[in-house]
């Protein structure tokens, strides 16, 4: 789907979010969104590519990059009349990627994407979305998107949790990054997610933040391509903090982890790790 179909869509969203009332108990639409024989646009994929950091130019496509391909059927689910969740203030929490073996930047895939079903949290209702991608029938590639919309639940508690990262002891640093205000524009033009909140400060005031903020996914694809081409993996990332734009943010890894936090403090962005997929067992 063109970015100039997303927009109506995403508006449509926007406007029924009033009329919706979260609860974890809600039906979920039975909808599954399947796009056959998606071709991938190189000049675009080099320009996500560019912004995330990853080399361009590569056989195999970055390991986040299904997800690109799978957002507007994501968006056209979660902007219904049917998806139970108001699209407005949807925050995604989590994103968990099996990926079976390197996707090539010239194969077609068929691409799919569902609502898995809804689950209470202490500050609201869930719901998990799962995009798979598939090539000759084959799944090559899924991922598990969380999306949180925040309401008062019994569980919530009446006061503020003391910051993970006071308690979690900080990965080695690896690398320093300044990061411009215009990272969000920059990728919100390259994967389609052109969320207000990311592009200007004027319109990240209007849902109470002090400076426009990068996606949450740009902060995972700029991580794993520090960590450099991946083959037959598990990745797994949970946001916990809004990157401000402009700002500083550290780097960290040790072995299959890998964190991102505030520069020059101990405010976690980001945890998350990759791992390879155990291979399968030989014939006998």
């Amino acid at each position: 789907m063109a970015d100039r179909y997303l927009t109506p869509v995403l508006a449509r969203g926007a406007l029924l979010s009033p009329f919706k009332r979260a609860r974890p108990d809600a039906p979920v639409p039975p909808t599954r969104l399947v796009l056959p024989g998606v071709r991938i646009d190189l000049a675009r994929l080099a320009a996500y590519e560019r912004v995330c950091g990853f080399a361009t130019g590569a056989d195999a496509l970055p390991v986040t990059y299904p997800h690109v391909l799978g957002f507007p059927l994501a968006m056209r689910i979660m902007a219904s009349r049917s998806f139970p969740l108001p699209l407005l203030g949807l925050v995604h929490t989590s994103i968990e990627i099996t990926q079976r073996q390197p996707l090539a930047a010239t194969e077609a895939y068929e691409l799919g994407v569902c609502v898995a079903g809804l689950a209470p949290h202490r500050r609201g209702t869930q719901a998990v979305v799962v995009t798979e991608a598939r090539v000759d029938g084959e799944p090559v590639w899924e991922s598990r998107s969380t999306y949180l919309a925040r309401h008062r639940t019994a569980e919530e508690p009446t006061s503020t949790p003391p910051r993970e990262s006071d308690d979690a002891k900080p990965l080695p640093v690896r690398a320093e990054w300044r990061l411009g205000a215009d990272v969000g524009r920059r990728y919100g033009a390259a994967s389609g997610d052109r969320n207000p909140i990311h592009l200007h400060p004027l319109t990240a005031r209007l849902f109470g933040f002090p400076r426009a903020i990068a996606h949450g996914m740009w902060t995972v694809a700029r991580c794993l391509a520090e960590q450099g081409p991946q083959d037959a993996v598990r990745v797994r990332a949970d946001f916990k903090a809004a990157v401000l734009l402009p700002g500083t943010v550290t780097y960290a890894a040790d072995g299959p982890a890998f964190e991102l936090r505030g520069g020059g403090t101990d405010l976690l962005h980001l945890v998350g790790e990759v791992r390879p997929l155990p291979r399968p067992a030989a014939p006998e």
